[in-house]
């Protein structure tokens, strides 16, 4: 098997939950810090393994991944051993939905919320924390029915995906405090 490299910030909530599932994988990895506030993400050399100049990236071999999500979706086919991801179409398709909620709704939301209070930038803080209540209704939900967000008794990448979203809405105040069932995604 190649040895992966991980490019990433340490800041970032999209390379914290890479690392936490090759972590949750028990892969080996090399991280390389990529300092975006000082513009190593624009640099030619990154921009040829992550064309949007964003963290995370990962190379695996001679072949690069950029953007969190694919990363997941990859290293659960590549290396999940069949428990992080559903082999079926219709399990996968959902999955694939949670990912998109994580960059999304997530991403809208109580990420938003976590640029605002820790990097002061601006941010619509009523439609964040209404996005953020919206997400976190939605998880709720799903975690009352079952243990995790897709069906089973394992964490899937779905899990991973929203992981670090619950973790940073502790960071604001103005973030919907997520129950004690929802913190499942963070254990």
């Amino acid at each position: 098997m190649s040895e992966l490299k991980l490019y990433e910030h340490e800041l970032s909530g999209n390379s914290y939950k890479v690392r936490l599932f090759l972590s949750l994988l028990g892969l080996p990895f090399t991280a390389e810090r990529v300092d975006l506030f000082k513009g190593a993400g624009q640099q030619p050399d990154y921009l040829a393994i992550s064309a949007m100049g964003q963290v995370p990236a990962l190379v695996d071999g001679e072949q690069a991944i950029r953007d969190s999500q694919a990363i997941l979706f990859y290293l659960a086919r590549t290396r999940g051993n069949g428990r992080w991801l559903a082999d079926d179409p219709l399990g996968q398709a959902r999955t694939i939905a949670w990912l998109a909620f994580s960059a999304n709704e997530l991403a809208n939301g109580p990420a938003a919320l976590r640029i605002a209070a820790r990097f002061k930038r601006p941010v619509d803080i009523e439609r964040a924390t209404a996005v953020t209540q919206r997400a976190f209704k939605l998880m709720q939900a799903t975690l009352a029915r079952q243990p995790w967000l897709m069906p089973g008794d394992h964490p899937s990448i779905a899990d991973v995906a929203c992981s670090f979203s619950l973790y940073c809405s502790t960071e604001s105040d103005r973030a919907s405090r997520c129950s004690s069932d929802t913190t499942k995604c963070m254990s």
